[in-house]
């Protein structure tokens, strides 16, 4: 029988379970913040490796043209590395993801739980199109199995990849990223042998009837908004645990290092492969270039992003019921829910309605991330209304904060009837854009309006100083 030092008998029981929980309920201690930047930068790669970033150049390539491809992917590097950059800060500051840091930064805490819920189903919504990507890449090569025997099977693998947390990811991520590399460079020059079928350079790539900018540059970076608010919102899941002295460095290499790799690798890559193929999906195409290899390319980056989100999807899912329902049952139980519940949208065919996920899914994720970042940067830092710090324990907070809740809602409201076309065709393809500075100027207005009354009961008077985030 394994003994058991007097030290460990001893520790408290909150300790204990804070280690299992993996923090999910409250701010990290800065003596757990252990994490070197570039082991925060590695796990987040499992989100920018996905092969959906394939999918979406391509797709943009073909419909649009390459050149406004190219152009919108700049453009969302720049934003994305901007908002995450400022995101990962705040978090690595204050030792809180984005659901905890909403409850001191605007929302209270009755509001910042519908953030968790949302943002929770967008993790699971994606969890299910990437394991579907999976699915068919792997029943191509076995036609007489069902999918939903794959769907059960690899849907299932994501659970115990992350019963350990945030170091079984790290492990996972460092030691299956240059196989990915590997794979990726054969993908590349196996495509060099393969005859183009489009003639020209890759980037001169138009469809008939589009010229470059205008509409067509529009509609691409409409496609993008609806993957730039997850970016740059999900660091905020790993930076909280980044050693103190790794904070502004860390903070501009988690912010800017993924959002190039997912828009201006993978999504590049994705133009250059569509062009060349003529073919949108990458599950047709790694497999056309790499044979079996490809199904295994495929397998293998899958698996890498979707531990990332059932991780996140994990911590959001406590963070609301533990607020609404006071119900804590623990990281890993909401591991196997995130699991379970994204099994069930692959088996419903949650892909045939992902236009309309994503249209939601940008709107309301660049109009949070624009709340968030606003309230620290100008409400809290120049304004001065409001804590200095974040804090997330119920007795210390308001339900309901106006400032992040009403700019949320009007914002998300007004974005999405943008999205749908009823306010003209350039605010239908800029809608999260136009959510997001709608977001920022109604924080500011309502902070001032309500003079900051609402962000605290009571004041806490143990928050350490250095985790002050203005």
């Amino acid at each position: 029988m394994t003994s058991v030092s007097a030290k460990e008998r001893n520790r408290p029981v909150q300790e204990k379970a804070a280690e299992t929980d993996e923090y999910s309920l409250d701010r990290v201690p800065r003596s757990e913040r252990k994490m070197g930047w570039l082991s925060i930068t590695n796990i987040t790669f499992g989100i920018a490796t996905a092969i959906f970033y394939f999918q979406m150049g391509s797709v943009m390539a073909l419909k649009f043209g390459a050149i406004n491809a190219l152009i919108s992917s700049a453009y969302a590097i720049v934003v994305a590395g901007i908002l995450g950059s400022f995101i990962a800060y705040f978090s690595a500051k204050s030792g809180m993801n984005v659901n905890l840091m909403s409850r001191g930064g605007g929302f209270g805490y009755i509001g910042a739980s519908l953030t968790s819920f949302i943002y929770a189903t967008n993790f699971i919504m994606y969890c299910a199109f990437e394991g579907l990507i999976l699915v068919a890449a792997v029943h191509t090569f076995f036609p007489s199995i069902p999918e939903w025997a794959f769907i059960v099977i690899f849907g299932s693998l994501v659970i115990p990849l992350n019963w350990f947390g945030i170091s079984q990811l790290d492990k996972l991520q460092k030691w299956s990223l240059p196989i990915f590399f590997l794979f990726l460079v054969a993908a590349i020059a196996f495509s060099f042998f393969t005859p183009s079928l489009n003639s020209g350079h890759f980037w001169a790539y138009m469809p008939s009837g589009t010229e470059v900018g205008g509409t067509a540059l529009l509609m691409c970076i409409g496609m993008h908004h609806g993957m730039m608010g997850l970016t740059a919102l999900l660091a905020s899941d790993y930076t909280r645990f980044m050693k103190p002295k790794d904070t502004k460095i860390g903070a501009i290499a988690v912010g800017f290092i993924p959002q190039f790799f997912c828009f201006g690798v993978m999504g590049v890559l994705g133009i250059w492969f569509g062009v060349r193929l003529d073919e949108a999906n990458p599950g047709v195409y790694i497999v056309t270039l790499l044979g079996i290899g490809g199904a295994l390319f495929t397998m293998l980056t899958q698996l890498r992003i979707n531990v990332t989100n059932i991780y996140s999807a994990s911590l959001s899912l406590s963070s609301f019921f533990e607020n609404i329902f006071r119900f804590t049952p623990g990281r890993r139980f909401w591991v196997v829910v995130a699991g379970v519940s994204a099994i069930v949208l692959m088996l419903g065919g949650i892909v045939d309605h992902l236009d309309k996920a994503m249209t939601f899914q940008g709107v309301f994720l660049l109009a949070w991330a624009a709340v968030l970042v606003t309230d620290a940067l100008v409400v809290k830092r120049v304004l001065k209304i409001g804590p200095r710090f974040y804090e997330a324990r119920q007795q210390y907070l308001y339900k309901w904060n106006p400032v992040g809740t009403i700019s949320l809602i009007i914002a998300s409201l007004l974005g999405t009837i943008a999205a749908l076309g009823y306010m003209g065709v350039f605010l239908e393809s800029t809608a999260a854009f136009f959510a997001a500075l709608l977001a920022a100027i109604l924080t500011i207005v309502t902070a001032i309006a309500t003079k900051g009354r609402y962000y605290l009961k009571k004041e806490p008077k143990d928050i350490p100083a250095d985790d002050y985030i203005a």
